[in-house]
Formats: C-alpha cells, structure tokens, sequence
C-alpha cells in the first residue's frame, strides 16, 4: 500500500517567499532522501505544493515567512523560512515530530 504526505505553502499574502520555501522544501526532501520512503511497512510518497490561500494571514502577517499545512497531519506551521527546509524536513518527515517552534496551534 502507497501513501502520500503533502506540505501545502501559502503563497496569497508573501508569494516570493512562500515560493522559496517549497522550494527549498523540495530540495531537502530529495537531499536527505525522504521525498520516499517506507515507513512500517508502507511506501510513503512526501510531496510540496504552493497553494493560493491557507486561511492563515492572521498567524504569519507579522513574521519574515509563510505559512504551511501539511496532510494527511492537518500540522500547521508559520513564518517558515527557507533557512527552517532542512530542520522542518528532518523532524517532521524524518522523525515523525511536528517542529515546535514554528507550529501553529489552532
């Protein structure tokens, strides 16, 4: 069985960086080599995608970076930058921990 994890960016209110950031997503999944993976037995396909508007502008409007969703989690993260790829990529996908310090709490 194949299942697929999906990292949603915002690019309404800030497009260049939301643009840099699932790029940047891209490049440190196929770098640390979690773009696919099996996990307990399980293909698992993790995939980037911009998106024009995540509801989100009231907990990033202030901050440098985007906004993010990722599924089938429903995890939300703010003000990511595409400094924050590498440690997003690694604890979240590699590790199975949502990164506290960005996570947005609904």
């Amino acid at each position: 069985m194949s299942t697929s994890r999906r990292f949603f960016v915002c690019t309404r209110q800030k497009s260049e960086v939301g643009e840099d950031v699932a790029k940047a997503l891209k490049k440190e999944l196929k770098h640390q080599g979690l773009k696919k993976q099996v996990v307990d037995g399980h293909k698992q396909r993790t995939q980037v995608q911009t998106c024009d508007c995540l509801d989100l502008c009231r907990d990033c409007k202030k901050g440098p970076g985007a906004a993010l969703i990722v599924y089938p989690e429903g995890t939300v993260y703010g003000n990511v930058r595409p400094a924050d790829a590498a440690e997003l990529v690694a604890e979240h996908v590699g590790r199975g921990k949502a990164l506290k310090r960005l996570r947005i709490e609904e």
